[in-house]
Parts: C-alpha cells; sequence; structure tokens
C-alpha cells in the first residue's frame, strides 16, 4: 500500500514490500521517474529473498510534494538527502541502496558521503561522469539536437506517446512490450499530481555539490554495478570505469539492456542484487 510519509518538512510517497524485518532495499530512480518504474513484479521478486523492499516518488513526481513547472522549491543536494529522511522515518539505520541512472548519481553521493547509512550500494544505468568517457549514440545525439515542438504535457494521449518514443529511444534490443509499458505509463500519469512539474523540475536543479569522481576511489562500500551493453546514453564503459574506479566493485553486463533495466534481464539483475545484499 502506497503511503505519504512526513520526510521533515515535506511529503514524499512510497510503498513497502516484505517484512520489516527483513534486510532494507531502498531503490532510487532517475530523473523524472515515479516510483512506478521500479516495477511490482521486480519488487515482489526482491522481497522474496526476504528483503524489505523500499520505492519511493521523487520530489515532482507520483504522489510525493510537487512545485510549480519551472520553479523546484529544491536543489540537488535535496534529492541526495531525501533517502535519508526516509530511512530515518522509518527507523531504518542501514540499508542497501540501490540506483538507477539519477538514481545511481544519488547512491554514489551516498556511498561517499553518507558510507555509515549503507549496508551496500548497487549502480545501474549510471556514471562516474567525465570527458574521457564515450558521448551518447548517435540517435540520442540527434534527439536532442532536433528542433522539435514541445510535449504538451497537459494532453494525456500525447503525454503518454511521449513517454513510449522516450522509453523506445533508450532501450536496448529486447522486444519492447509497448500494450504493458502503457499500461504502466499510463498508471504513472494518472497518480502525477503536475505532469509538466514532474518532467521539468528535475532537469533544472541547481547543485553546487563538489565534483563526485575524485571521491570514487574512497568508497568503502561493497559496489555492484549494473549496465546494458547496449546503454545508448551511457555507454558501458559508464560502468566500467565505475567498476574500476571503486574498490572491489563487481560489474555485471546486462547483454541486450539500454539505459534501463528491462524485464528480460531481471533473471541476472535480481540474483546479483540479492547476492550482493545477502549480509
Amino acid at each position: 500500500m502506497e503511503q505519504l510519509l512526513k520526510v521533515g518538512h515535506i511529503d514524499l510517497c512510497l510503498e513497502t514490500f516484505g517484512a520489516p524485518d527483513a534486510p532494507p532495499i531502498l531503490l532510487i530512480h532517475g530523473a523524472s521517474a515515479a516510483m512506478d518504474f521500479w516495477e511490482t513484479e521486480f519488487c515482489e521478486r526482491l522481497a522474496a529473498g526476504p528483503r524489505y523492499v523500499v520505492r519511493y516518488d521523487h520530489r515532482d513526481t507520483g504522489r510525493s510534494v510537487h512545485y510549480p513547472a519551472g520553479q523546484p522549491g529544491y536543489t540537488g543536494p535535496d534529492l541526495v538527502h531525501d533517502p535519508l529522511g526516509i530511512l530515518d522515518a522509518l527507523g531504518i539505520e542501514k540499508a542497501h541502496v540501490v540506483g538507477l541512472s539519477m538514481g545511481g548519481g544519488i547512491a554514489q553521493r551516498l556511498a561517499a558521503d553518507h558510507a555509515d547509512r549503507l549496508r551496500t550500494v548497487t549502480l545501474i544505468a549510471t556514471s562516474p561522469l567525465g570527458d574521457d568517457l564515450p558521448a551518447p549514440a548517435d540517435r540520442i545525439r540527434a534527439a536532442f539536437a532536433a528542433d522539435a515542438p514541445p510535449t504538451d504535457w497537459s494532453d494525456p494521449a500525447a503525454a503518454l506517446d511521449a513517454l513510449v518514443a522516450e522509453e523506445r529511444l533508450y532501450g536496448g534490443t529486447h522486444p519492447y512490450d509497448e500494450p504493458a509499458r502503457r499500461v504502466l505509463l499510463q498508471h504513472m500519469l494518472d497518480r502525477t499530481h503536475d505532469v509538466e512539474a514532474a518532467m521539468t523540475n528535475h532537469w533544472i536543479l541547481e547543485d553546487d555539490s563538489a565534483p563526485l569522481r575524485p571521491q570514487l576511489p574512497g568508497i568503502t562500500v561493497p559496489t555492484l554495478v549494473l549496465h546494458g551493453t547496449e546503454d545508448p546514453l551511457l555507454p558501458p564503459a559508464h560502468g566500467e570505469a565505475l567498476a574500476r574506479e571503486i574498490p572491489g566493485a563487481r560489474l555485471v553486463l546486462l547483454e541486450s539492456a539500454g539505459h534501463e533495466l528491462p524485464r528480460p534481464v531481471w533473471d541476472v539483475a535480481v540474483p546479483a542484487i540479492l547476492e550482493h545484499t545477502r549480509n
């Protein structure tokens, strides 16, 4: 069951799976992503570990606190502190943290600056960032450069079509189950307070944090890196760099996956995460 949790002075929406006395896993998704993107069956598979799985809506996504589009009342570092506030509110001293894309960046920052709150960290489809790493694929750069009209996020049909197109753009070569994805995406849209804010505000956040990459060699939290072999936004070299620069990190490549965690790779990803979080 979803619940609104008071985290500091804001409300964040979350859902839990499994027994509270099982080892806790906190899932952190990417920019503009509500917790729906951690699919229910994926969470249930982890919970069967057994694990106590927590997924949540970032600010401006889903049913969490929201702000006017173009006027986020928070900064990038606030999104880093929200997971710590969730752990505090749930009475969890230390958790296994799994982050994907922007969520992986948040997880890196937590591992570097708040290692005392983490049991392990799993980084999915994310990057240490740096000019030495490969640029996005041609199709991604072409999409960024295209002078296309902006999506009317107030139009439900246009919003749904735009999200489907975006998933296809960032996907690998696993078959895309469009009917199933439309159901999931529609549910996410239906439970989002302000779709335009959700799709806008994370991309304009201020963040004056120090560069993270120089801190990676000092990370002591046990680290697992999962990365798609066909990630068009962050090619596999980004995941390889994380695994190389974080001491003791383990890299698992997800065959044919793009910038995503598609259902066909769960049989690899779920056992890898459960093994990594066994203690």
